[in-house]
């Protein structure tokens, strides 16, 4: 069989089902082999035919999503957010989303959750809003640093460097 031409959907079922029997882990007997051939005959012919008006098939554009666990099981615990796609636990869901191609509004609509339903962890963001503080940083913080001198705040000079020219 060359390359440059085509399979017809006879011949590509045909050589997907030799394909299938060449695998050593492959066990089927013989009755089983013509209901194969017949079902990637099948297969083929749906993936070779285009629907009528060259969109996806009205169930995929349809999907309801069910998701992995309740609203309430995923906000069960404060270490973690189970996430509504895989039911597994996260800190922070803005990753996971983005790896599934979803933005925080696209996770909530589809799943039909209010808009204030939380990102990250309550306890994770209590965690990084501590370490926030303790550098400095938010309202309080700049506010700190306006009322001390200008002085004390710049950082002391150092001598210059003595080169290694001995």
């Amino acid at each position: 069989m060359s390359e440059d031409t085509a399979l017809n959907p006879v011949e590509l079922a045909t050589e997907l089902t030799i394909a299938w029997l060449s695998n050593p882990n492959t066990r089927a007997t013989a009755d089983e082999v013509p209901a194969f051939l017949a079902k990637m005959h099948q297969a083929v012919n749906e993936l070779a035919t285009p629907t009528a008006s060259g969109e996806p098939a009205a169930e995929e554009t349809t999907a309801e999503y069910i998701p992995a666990v309740s609203v309430r099981k995923s906000l069960a615990s404060k270490d973690h957010i189970i996430s509504m796609i895989d039911g597994k636990p996260y800190k922070t869901l803005r990753r996971h989303l983005s790896t599934h191609g979803l933005t925080p509004d696209e996770y909530r609509a589809r799943y039909n959750l209010k808009a204030d339903y939380p990102m990250v962890a309550p306890t994770y963001s209590e965690q990084r809003r501590a370490m926030a503080h303790k550098i400095g940083l938010g309202a309080k913080g700049r506010a700190a640093r306006a009322s001390t001198p200008v002085a004390a705040s710049a950082p002391a000079k150092r001598a210059p460097r003595k080169s290694k020219t001995a």
